[in-house]
Protein backbone atom coordinates (compact mmCIF):
# COMPACT_ATOMS: atom_id res chain seq x y z
CA UNK A 1 0.00 0.00 0.00
CA UNK A 2 1.16 3.54 -0.54
CA UNK A 3 1.47 5.58 1.91
CA UNK A 4 0.61 8.93 2.03
CA UNK A 5 2.97 12.04 2.47
CA UNK A 6 3.32 13.67 6.13
CA UNK A 7 3.55 17.28 6.11
CA UNK A 8 5.05 17.29 9.22
CA UNK A 9 7.86 15.34 7.80
CA UNK A 10 8.42 16.81 4.72
CA UNK A 11 8.71 20.45 5.90
CA UNK A 12 11.53 18.82 8.61
CA UNK A 13 13.16 17.07 6.46
CA UNK A 14 13.27 20.55 4.47
CA UNK A 15 14.09 22.81 7.04
CA UNK A 16 17.20 20.31 7.92
CA UNK A 17 18.13 20.12 4.27
CA UNK A 18 17.83 23.95 4.15
CA UNK A 19 19.91 24.80 7.48
CA UNK A 20 22.39 22.17 6.56
CA UNK A 21 23.37 23.37 3.45
CA UNK A 22 23.40 26.66 4.55
CA UNK A 23 25.82 25.86 6.96
CA UNK A 24 28.02 23.91 4.01
CA UNK A 25 27.63 27.14 2.27
CA UNK A 26 28.67 29.22 4.87
CA UNK A 27 31.68 27.21 5.67
CA UNK A 28 32.51 27.50 1.63
CA UNK A 29 32.20 31.29 1.55
CA UNK A 30 33.82 31.62 4.41
CA UNK A 31 37.25 29.39 3.81
CA UNK A 32 37.71 31.09 0.25
CA UNK A 33 37.04 34.39 2.34
CA UNK A 34 39.81 33.48 5.03
CA UNK A 35 41.85 31.68 1.60
CA UNK A 36 42.10 35.62 0.14
CA UNK A 37 42.67 37.20 3.16
CA UNK A 38 45.42 34.84 4.02
CA UNK A 39 46.95 34.80 0.41
CA UNK A 40 46.87 38.46 1.34
CA UNK A 41 48.66 38.41 4.60
CA UNK A 42 51.03 35.85 3.39
CA UNK A 43 52.61 37.94 0.63
CA UNK A 44 52.84 41.13 2.89
CA UNK A 45 54.62 38.94 5.19
CA UNK A 46 56.58 38.04 2.41
CA UNK A 47 57.17 41.47 1.11
CA UNK A 48 58.33 42.00 4.89
CA UNK A 49 60.57 39.44 5.07
CA UNK A 50 62.77 41.08 1.43
CA UNK A 51 62.15 44.73 2.56
CA UNK A 52 64.39 43.56 6.40
CA UNK A 53 66.93 42.15 4.37
CA UNK A 54 70.15 44.59 3.93
CA UNK A 55 70.81 46.51 1.24
CA UNK A 56 74.32 45.73 0.08
CA UNK A 57 75.40 42.55 -2.00
CA UNK A 58 75.12 39.36 -0.40
CA UNK A 59 78.71 37.90 0.41
CA UNK A 60 78.90 33.79 -0.23
CA UNK A 61 76.27 32.14 2.52
CA UNK A 62 77.05 28.46 3.90
CA UNK A 63 74.02 26.62 1.43
CA UNK A 64 71.30 25.75 4.38
CA UNK A 65 71.44 22.55 3.04
CA UNK A 66 74.93 21.74 3.77
CA UNK A 67 74.57 22.20 7.59
CA UNK A 68 73.02 25.31 7.76
CA UNK A 69 70.26 26.42 9.89
CA UNK A 70 67.06 24.83 9.13
CA UNK A 71 63.37 26.97 8.75
CA UNK A 72 60.42 26.37 8.93
CA UNK A 73 58.97 24.21 5.63
CA UNK A 74 56.56 26.58 4.80
CA UNK A 75 58.91 29.34 3.91
CA UNK A 76 61.50 28.60 1.50
CA UNK A 77 64.93 31.48 0.83
CA UNK A 78 66.89 31.23 -2.40
CA UNK A 79 69.48 33.49 -3.08
CA UNK A 80 71.03 33.97 -6.56
CA UNK A 81 74.15 35.98 -7.80
CA UNK A 82 74.91 37.91 -10.55
CA UNK A 83 76.22 34.90 -12.22
CA UNK A 84 73.27 32.60 -11.58
CA UNK A 85 74.45 30.85 -8.75
CA UNK A 86 72.78 30.03 -5.37
CA UNK A 87 74.33 30.87 -2.89
CA UNK A 88 71.76 30.26 -0.41
CA UNK A 89 69.03 27.74 0.17
CA UNK A 90 66.61 26.87 2.78
CA UNK A 91 65.76 23.47 1.97
CA UNK A 92 67.38 20.63 0.65
CA UNK A 93 64.26 18.82 -0.54
CA UNK A 94 62.85 21.10 -2.87
CA UNK A 95 64.76 23.81 -5.47
CA UNK A 96 63.21 26.54 -7.04
CA UNK A 97 64.05 27.99 -10.64
CA UNK A 98 65.34 31.56 -11.00
CA UNK A 99 62.29 33.11 -12.25
CA UNK A 100 62.45 35.41 -14.86
CA UNK A 101 60.44 38.60 -13.57
CA UNK A 102 60.42 40.07 -10.16
CA UNK A 103 56.91 40.02 -8.24
CA UNK A 104 54.83 37.61 -7.17
CA UNK A 105 54.43 33.90 -9.47
CA UNK A 106 52.54 30.65 -8.75
CA UNK A 107 55.61 27.75 -9.62
CA UNK A 108 54.47 24.26 -9.30
CA UNK A 109 56.67 21.30 -8.20
CA UNK A 110 56.55 17.73 -7.60
CA UNK A 111 55.50 18.75 -3.64
CA UNK A 112 52.23 20.90 -4.97
CA UNK A 113 52.26 24.51 -6.17
CA UNK A 114 54.27 27.32 -4.19
CA UNK A 115 53.49 30.81 -4.16
CA UNK A 116 57.12 32.80 -4.97
CA UNK A 117 58.06 36.45 -4.73
CA UNK A 118 61.55 37.81 -6.75
CA UNK A 119 63.02 40.63 -5.58
CA UNK A 120 66.74 42.12 -6.45
CA UNK A 121 68.96 43.26 -3.62
CA UNK A 122 71.85 44.82 -5.42
CA UNK A 123 73.83 41.65 -7.55
CA UNK A 124 71.85 38.82 -6.17
CA UNK A 125 67.86 37.63 -6.74
CA UNK A 126 66.30 37.06 -3.27
CA UNK A 127 63.23 34.23 -3.71
CA UNK A 128 60.82 33.36 -1.06
CA UNK A 129 58.83 30.66 -1.28
CA UNK A 130 55.58 29.39 0.40
CA UNK A 131 53.45 26.16 -0.53
CA UNK A 132 50.13 26.95 -1.41
CA UNK A 133 48.74 23.86 1.05
CA UNK A 134 50.16 25.91 3.90
CA UNK A 135 47.78 28.71 3.18
CA UNK A 136 44.93 26.58 2.33
CA UNK A 137 45.19 24.47 5.83
CA UNK A 138 44.81 28.10 7.40
CA UNK A 139 42.26 29.12 5.78
CA UNK A 140 40.07 25.60 6.58
CA UNK A 141 41.07 26.05 10.26
CA UNK A 142 39.55 29.54 10.49
CA UNK A 143 36.79 28.56 8.42
CA UNK A 144 36.11 25.35 10.55
CA UNK A 145 36.29 27.27 13.91
CA UNK A 146 33.66 29.60 12.62
CA UNK A 147 31.49 26.91 11.69
CA UNK A 148 31.67 24.73 14.34
CA UNK A 149 29.17 26.55 16.51
CA UNK A 150 27.02 26.61 14.00
CA UNK A 151 27.94 22.88 13.57
CA UNK A 152 26.97 22.64 18.00
CA UNK A 153 23.48 24.91 17.40
CA UNK A 154 22.40 22.27 15.09
CA UNK A 155 20.47 20.30 17.30
CA UNK A 156 19.03 23.11 19.41
CA UNK A 157 17.57 24.51 16.08
CA UNK A 158 16.61 21.49 15.25
CA UNK A 159 14.60 20.85 18.55
CA UNK A 160 13.29 24.43 17.70
CA UNK A 161 12.68 23.82 14.18
CA UNK A 162 10.09 20.52 15.95
CA UNK A 163 8.46 22.76 17.97
CA UNK A 164 7.40 25.16 15.89
CA UNK A 165 6.05 22.46 13.14
CA UNK A 166 4.39 21.22 15.52
CA UNK A 167 2.83 24.26 16.79
CA UNK A 168 2.09 25.12 13.29
CA UNK A 169 0.15 22.27 12.37
CA UNK A 170 -2.09 22.00 15.69
CA UNK A 171 -4.80 24.11 14.06
CA UNK A 172 -4.66 21.58 11.79
CA UNK A 173 -5.20 18.95 14.13
CA UNK A 174 -7.83 20.70 15.90
CA UNK A 175 -10.28 20.76 12.60
CA UNK A 176 -9.58 17.37 11.72
CA UNK A 177 -10.77 16.69 15.75
CA UNK A 178 -13.89 18.93 15.59
CA UNK A 179 -15.00 17.05 11.70
CA UNK A 180 -14.05 13.94 13.50
CA UNK A 181 -16.46 14.48 16.61
CA UNK A 182 -19.56 15.34 13.83
CA UNK A 183 -22.23 12.96 13.48
CA UNK A 184 -23.81 12.02 9.57
CA UNK A 185 -26.27 14.88 10.31
CA UNK A 186 -24.02 18.24 11.36
CA UNK A 187 -23.59 20.01 8.67
CA UNK A 188 -23.09 23.38 9.81
CA UNK A 189 -20.15 25.22 9.10
CA UNK A 190 -16.75 25.00 11.02
CA UNK A 191 -15.51 28.01 12.81
CA UNK A 192 -12.41 29.33 11.15
CA UNK A 193 -11.92 32.76 12.80
CA UNK A 194 -9.36 31.47 15.23
CA UNK A 195 -7.33 29.42 11.68
CA UNK A 196 -4.48 30.43 9.93
CA UNK A 197 -4.89 32.33 6.77
CA UNK A 198 -3.34 29.48 5.19
CA UNK A 199 -5.83 26.73 6.23
CA UNK A 200 -9.16 29.25 5.90
CA UNK A 201 -9.01 28.27 1.64
CA UNK A 202 -9.47 24.28 2.66
CA UNK A 203 -11.98 25.08 5.65
CA UNK A 204 -14.06 27.48 3.29
CA UNK A 205 -14.01 25.10 0.29
CA UNK A 206 -15.22 22.01 3.26
CA UNK A 207 -18.30 24.46 4.47
CA UNK A 208 -19.11 25.63 0.60
CA UNK A 209 -19.34 21.64 0.45
CA UNK A 210 -21.46 21.23 3.53
CA UNK A 211 -23.84 23.79 2.89
CA UNK A 212 -24.48 22.55 -0.58
CA UNK A 213 -24.98 18.96 0.89
CA UNK A 214 -27.18 20.52 3.34
CA UNK A 215 -28.93 22.19 0.55
CA UNK A 216 -29.57 18.98 -1.57
CA UNK A 217 -30.53 16.37 1.55
CA UNK A 218 -33.21 19.21 2.41
CA UNK A 219 -34.39 19.31 -1.42
CA UNK A 220 -34.82 15.13 -1.16
CA UNK A 221 -36.41 15.53 1.79
CA UNK A 222 -39.37 17.71 0.61
CA UNK A 223 -38.83 15.39 -2.66
CA UNK A 224 -39.59 12.57 -0.80
CA UNK A 225 -42.32 14.04 1.97
CA UNK A 226 -43.83 15.86 -1.24
CA UNK A 227 -43.88 12.55 -3.26
CA UNK A 228 -45.45 10.11 -0.26
CA UNK A 229 -47.94 13.22 0.38
CA UNK A 230 -49.26 13.13 -3.17
CA UNK A 231 -49.13 8.99 -3.56
CA UNK A 232 -50.80 8.87 -0.45
CA UNK A 233 -54.16 10.54 -2.27
CA UNK A 234 -54.16 8.17 -5.55
CA UNK A 235 -53.69 5.01 -3.47
CA UNK A 236 -56.15 6.11 -1.41
CA UNK A 237 -58.34 6.76 -4.46
CA UNK A 238 -57.67 3.26 -5.33
CA UNK A 239 -58.67 1.66 -2.67
CA UNK A 240 -62.14 3.30 -2.43
CA UNK A 241 -62.33 2.13 -6.07
CA UNK A 242 -61.69 -1.38 -5.77
CA UNK A 243 -64.29 -1.27 -2.50
CA UNK A 244 -66.94 0.32 -4.71
CA UNK A 245 -66.11 -2.31 -7.48
CA UNK A 246 -66.85 -4.94 -5.16
CA UNK A 247 -69.83 -3.67 -3.53
CA UNK A 248 -71.29 -3.28 -6.85
CA UNK A 249 -74.82 -4.39 -7.28
CA UNK A 250 -74.84 -4.48 -11.38
CA UNK A 251 -72.86 -4.89 -14.09
CA UNK A 252 -73.40 -1.31 -14.84
CA UNK A 253 -72.03 -0.17 -11.54
CA UNK A 254 -69.59 -2.79 -11.74
CA UNK A 255 -68.21 -1.01 -15.33
CA UNK A 256 -68.50 2.23 -13.84
CA UNK A 257 -65.95 1.30 -10.58
CA UNK A 258 -63.92 -0.54 -13.12
CA UNK A 259 -63.54 2.59 -15.24
CA UNK A 260 -63.17 4.92 -12.16
CA UNK A 261 -60.19 2.80 -11.29
CA UNK A 262 -59.04 2.35 -14.56
CA UNK A 263 -58.24 6.10 -14.44
CA UNK A 264 -56.97 6.12 -11.02
CA UNK A 265 -54.30 3.65 -11.71
CA UNK A 266 -53.66 6.03 -15.24
CA UNK A 267 -52.90 8.78 -12.79
CA UNK A 268 -50.82 6.39 -10.25
CA UNK A 269 -48.87 5.58 -12.85
CA UNK A 270 -48.33 8.73 -14.89
CA UNK A 271 -47.29 10.23 -11.68
CA UNK A 272 -44.42 7.40 -10.52
CA UNK A 273 -43.16 7.92 -14.39
CA UNK A 274 -42.97 11.89 -13.05
CA UNK A 275 -41.50 11.50 -10.37
CA UNK A 276 -38.74 8.79 -11.69
CA UNK A 277 -38.14 11.24 -14.15
CA UNK A 278 -37.77 14.15 -12.06
CA UNK A 279 -35.27 11.95 -9.91
CA UNK A 280 -33.45 11.55 -12.76
CA UNK A 281 -32.97 15.03 -13.05
CA UNK A 282 -31.79 15.73 -10.16
CA UNK A 283 -28.27 17.53 -10.23
CA UNK A 284 -25.68 15.09 -9.34
CA UNK A 285 -28.00 11.91 -9.66
CA UNK A 286 -25.87 10.83 -12.87
CA UNK A 287 -23.48 12.55 -15.29
CA UNK A 288 -24.80 13.15 -18.28
CA UNK A 289 -23.17 13.36 -21.21
CA UNK A 290 -23.52 16.86 -23.15
CA UNK A 291 -23.40 16.61 -27.21
CA UNK A 292 -24.38 19.02 -29.99
CA UNK A 293 -28.14 17.98 -30.86
CA UNK A 294 -30.40 19.08 -33.39
CA UNK A 295 -33.52 20.42 -32.42
CA UNK A 296 -35.47 20.43 -35.95
CA UNK A 297 -35.59 16.57 -35.59
CA UNK A 298 -36.09 16.58 -31.96
CA UNK A 299 -38.97 18.45 -32.51
CA UNK A 300 -40.46 16.61 -35.35
CA UNK A 301 -40.04 13.41 -33.78
CA UNK A 302 -41.69 14.50 -30.60
CA UNK A 303 -44.60 15.94 -32.63
CA UNK A 304 -44.77 12.71 -34.13
CA UNK A 305 -45.08 10.55 -30.81
CA UNK A 306 -48.02 12.78 -29.49
CA UNK A 307 -50.06 13.17 -33.35
CA UNK A 308 -52.10 10.04 -32.23
CA UNK A 309 -53.18 11.36 -29.02
CA UNK A 310 -53.85 15.11 -30.07
CA UNK A 311 -56.20 13.20 -32.87
CA UNK A 312 -57.89 11.53 -30.22
CA UNK A 313 -58.30 14.47 -28.21
CA UNK A 314 -59.82 16.10 -31.29
CA UNK A 315 -56.96 19.04 -31.20
CA UNK A 316 -54.52 20.56 -34.06
CA UNK A 317 -51.12 19.25 -33.28
CA UNK A 318 -48.22 20.72 -35.83
CA UNK A 319 -45.36 22.97 -36.35
CA UNK A 320 -45.95 26.75 -36.90
CA UNK A 321 -41.90 27.94 -37.57
CA UNK A 322 -39.05 26.13 -37.91
CA UNK A 323 -35.09 27.37 -38.34
CA UNK A 324 -32.21 25.33 -38.51
CA UNK A 325 -30.73 25.14 -34.52
CA UNK A 326 -28.75 22.93 -32.81
CA UNK A 327 -27.71 23.04 -28.51
CA UNK A 328 -25.32 21.35 -26.49
CA UNK A 329 -27.16 19.44 -23.95
CA UNK A 330 -28.28 15.78 -23.88
CA UNK A 331 -30.53 14.71 -26.11
CA UNK A 332 -32.65 11.98 -23.96
CA UNK A 333 -33.16 15.41 -21.54
CA UNK A 334 -34.12 17.84 -24.02
CA UNK A 335 -36.95 14.71 -25.42
CA UNK A 336 -37.89 14.75 -22.23
CA UNK A 337 -38.56 18.72 -21.84
CA UNK A 338 -40.35 19.45 -25.10
CA UNK A 339 -42.54 15.82 -23.85
CA UNK A 340 -43.85 17.55 -20.73
CA UNK A 341 -44.62 20.69 -22.47
CA UNK A 342 -46.50 19.07 -25.42
CA UNK A 343 -48.17 17.17 -23.28
CA UNK A 344 -49.33 19.90 -20.77
CA UNK A 345 -50.97 21.89 -23.65
CA UNK A 346 -52.70 18.58 -24.68
CA UNK A 347 -54.36 17.99 -21.41
CA UNK A 348 -55.42 21.57 -20.98
CA UNK A 349 -56.57 22.21 -24.48
CA UNK A 350 -60.12 21.62 -25.80
CA UNK A 351 -61.41 19.85 -28.70
CA UNK A 352 -60.98 21.64 -31.91
CA UNK A 353 -57.94 24.22 -30.61
CA UNK A 354 -54.96 23.80 -32.09
CA UNK A 355 -51.36 23.70 -30.34
CA UNK A 356 -47.99 25.17 -32.15
CA UNK A 357 -44.66 24.43 -31.85
CA UNK A 358 -41.99 26.45 -32.70
CA UNK A 359 -38.20 26.77 -33.17
CA UNK A 360 -36.30 30.07 -33.68
CA UNK A 361 -33.19 31.13 -33.40
CA UNK A 362 -31.42 35.05 -33.35
CA UNK A 363 -27.95 36.67 -31.76
CA UNK A 364 -29.03 36.33 -28.88
CA UNK A 365 -29.98 32.05 -28.61
CA UNK A 366 -32.56 29.31 -29.62
CA UNK A 367 -36.09 29.47 -28.71
CA UNK A 368 -38.34 26.37 -28.20
CA UNK A 369 -41.72 27.32 -28.04
CA UNK A 370 -45.33 25.29 -27.52
CA UNK A 371 -48.58 27.23 -27.74
CA UNK A 372 -51.64 26.45 -26.60
CA UNK A 373 -55.22 27.39 -26.99
CA UNK A 374 -56.30 26.57 -23.17
CA UNK A 375 -57.92 28.92 -20.49
CA UNK A 376 -54.16 29.47 -19.68
CA UNK A 377 -52.92 29.97 -15.84
CA UNK A 378 -54.07 32.76 -13.25
CA UNK A 379 -51.39 34.75 -13.52
CA UNK A 380 -50.40 34.93 -9.69
CA UNK A 381 -49.02 31.05 -10.32
CA UNK A 382 -47.39 31.77 -13.37
CA UNK A 383 -44.04 31.96 -11.05
CA UNK A 384 -45.51 28.75 -8.92
CA UNK A 385 -46.39 26.11 -11.32
CA UNK A 386 -42.97 25.44 -11.46
CA UNK A 387 -42.87 24.02 -7.86
CA UNK A 388 -43.16 20.31 -7.48
CA UNK A 389 -46.52 19.17 -6.85
CA UNK A 390 -48.13 22.35 -7.18
CA UNK A 391 -51.16 23.06 -9.86
CA UNK A 392 -52.77 26.15 -10.65
CA UNK A 393 -56.65 26.79 -8.87
CA UNK A 394 -58.88 24.71 -11.21
CA UNK A 395 -56.63 22.99 -13.12
CA UNK A 396 -57.95 19.69 -11.66
CA UNK A 397 -61.21 20.20 -13.16
CA UNK A 398 -59.41 20.60 -16.93
CA UNK A 399 -56.74 17.72 -16.50
CA UNK A 400 -55.42 14.93 -14.54
CA UNK A 401 -51.88 15.97 -13.65
CA UNK A 402 -49.44 15.44 -11.01
CA UNK A 403 -47.79 19.09 -10.85
CA UNK A 404 -44.68 17.67 -12.14
CA UNK A 405 -44.26 18.52 -15.94
CA UNK A 406 -43.18 21.90 -15.59
CA UNK A 407 -40.89 21.22 -12.43
CA UNK A 408 -38.82 18.49 -14.45
CA UNK A 409 -38.94 21.52 -17.69
CA UNK A 410 -37.70 23.71 -15.40
CA UNK A 411 -35.01 21.22 -13.67
CA UNK A 412 -33.28 20.45 -17.21
CA UNK A 413 -33.56 23.92 -18.53
CA UNK A 414 -31.77 24.52 -15.75
CA UNK A 415 -29.06 21.88 -16.24
CA UNK A 416 -28.94 23.19 -19.66
CA UNK A 417 -28.37 26.63 -18.97
CA UNK A 418 -31.79 27.70 -20.61
CA UNK A 419 -34.43 30.17 -19.10
CA UNK A 420 -38.17 28.55 -19.28
CA UNK A 421 -40.85 31.58 -19.66
CA UNK A 422 -44.69 31.26 -19.55
CA UNK A 423 -46.75 33.82 -20.87
CA UNK A 424 -50.83 34.19 -21.77
CA UNK A 425 -51.49 35.09 -24.83
CA UNK A 426 -55.26 35.90 -24.72
CA UNK A 427 -56.63 33.25 -26.40
CA UNK A 428 -54.31 30.68 -24.50
CA UNK A 429 -50.57 29.98 -23.15
CA UNK A 430 -47.00 30.61 -24.93
CA UNK A 431 -43.93 28.21 -23.04
CA UNK A 432 -40.90 29.46 -24.38
CA UNK A 433 -37.14 27.63 -23.89
CA UNK A 434 -34.23 30.20 -24.58
CA UNK A 435 -30.89 28.51 -24.93
CA UNK A 436 -28.62 31.41 -24.78
CA UNK A 437 -25.81 31.86 -27.52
Amino acid sequence: MKTTPSIRKSLLRWLAVGLGGGILLAGLALYFQARGEANELFDYQMRQIVASLPRQAFPPIIDGSVGGPQLDDQIMIQIWDNTGVVIYHSHAQDFLPLQAELGFTDVRLRSGLWRVYSAQIGNTVVQIAQPQSARNQIAAQMAVKTVTPLLLLFPLLGILIWIAVSRGLAPIKRAAAEVQARDMHALSAIPDATLPQEIQPLTQALNDLLARLGQSINAQRAFVADAAHELRTPLTALRLQVQLAERAGNDSERQAAFGDLRQGLERATHLLQQLLTLARQEPGAFEQAHARVELGPLMHSVVSDFALAANERQVDLGISAEVPASVSGNADALRILLNNLVDNALRYSAAGSSIDVSLASDDSGVTLAVEDHGPGIPQADLQRVFDRFYRAAGSQAQAVGSGLGLAIVKQIADAHRASVSLRNTGHGLLASVHFPA
